[in-house]
């Protein structure tokens, strides 16, 4: 028996061209995120070695031959179409602050993850995050024309928890032991989202804060 596929409509296939997974360069005002090499590795290693950092991670990538591995980890991701990692840039200096990433991308489902952000103790709290999260979220709903975009934290940490509700994401729920951390801890994981109809409100309220820095 032939069995003959249903060829995808036409504003579908449009979606999944503009979801070209490509090293690309978002610039803001303030940050400047760049796609991560190999060659950033001693900048983000020294970074990393403020333990206060991973205190929520799964496992901490305090040290040069952990973050060696974990670069070489996102951009297998990267090749691979499944993450799309950036150091954190001051767009003013060029100091590099940080790391953050696409992760978890699905053209054909239109929504990418938005987390893996890790920023130096000095800028937290800062209009960093703030101008990242636009800057990210804009490509992905812009560029990608992504109907959603989603991010996700342990549920103990709830200065990430209140970060993420102040960008003007929903909150969805929590997976239960959705991780074991390097400590051997069960991890709960709180999901988060923005949807592209929320995206407007969501773009005006980031605005209205970075303009306030």
């Amino acid at each position: 028996m032939i069995v003959h596929k249903r060829a995808a409509p036409v504003e579908r296939l449009e979606f999944l061209v503009s979801m070209i997974i490509e090293p690309i360069t978002l610039t803001g005002e303030l940050v400047r995120l760049e796609p991560m090499t190999m060659s950033h590795l001693d900048h983000l290693a020294a970074i990393a070695t403020e333990t206060s950092i991973w205190k929520y991670a799964p496992e901490k990538v305090d040290d040069r031959e952990k973050m060696g591995r974990y670069i070489d980890q996102a951009l297998k991701e990267q090749v691979s179409g499944k993450s799309l990692p950036f150091i954190t840039k001051l767009s003013e200096t060029g100091e590099i602050v940080g790391s953050t990433r696409f992760g978890n991308i699905d053209p054909s489902y239109l929504k990418a993850e938005i987390g893996w952000t890790w920023i130096a103790p000095k800028w937290q709290r800062s209009f960093v995050n703030t101008e990242a999260k636009f800057l990210m979220l804009a490509h992905a709903f812009e560029v990608w024309k992504c109907i959603r975009v989603e991010f996700k934290t342990d549920a103990t940490n709830l200065r990430s928890r209140n970060a993420i509700l102040r960008l003007g994401a929903v909150e969805e729920g929590t997976l239960r032991q959705h991780m074991i951390t390097e400590t051997g801890r069960f991890r709960d994981s709180v999901y988060f989202s923005i949807l592209d109809k929320e995206w407007t409100s969501v773009k005006e309220r980031l605005q209205d804060k970075l303009w306030k820095n």
